[in-house]
């Protein structure tokens, strides 16, 4: 008796999950789910070097994350994986940038020292 009550909970919790506005059967739970294959992409990216550090796309990715982080908190019903996704994105590309533009500073010293020297 108390093993089909859980298994009927069980369902009931599927089904609510697959008829939900935001649930498995629609774009709105997908895209984001995908989209974390970029913040996977970006985070392996930590171990190259600074200077295969794209400025264009690592900006791209803030301005983009920022944007739908935004849109993630204004849509009814709130969508937790697309701001999840979207500040990851956000977040790690903004790193991505940091290590880039220090290893460009620090090159450019070394540089301007040299020509000194």
């Amino acid at each position: 008796e108390r093993e089909r009550e859980r298994e009927i909970m069980v369902v009931s919790k599927i089904q609510e999950l697959w008829n939900h506005p935001i649930g498995l059967k629609t774009i709105f739970f997908w895209a984001p789910t995908f989209k974390w294959g970029l913040n996977i992409a970006n985070f392996a990216d930590m171990e190259k070097p600074p200077q295969e550090i794209s400025y264009p796309l690592q900006a791209a990715l803030v301005v983009s994350g920022g944007i739908w982080v935004r849109y993630s908190l204004v849509v009814k019903p709130r969508n937790w994986n697309l701001l999840s996704a979207n500040a990851g994105m956000a977040t790690l590309a903004a790193i991505q940038l940091a290590r880039k533009y220090k290893h460009d500073c620090i090159t450019e010293k070394g540089a301007t020292a040299a020509k000194q020297d």
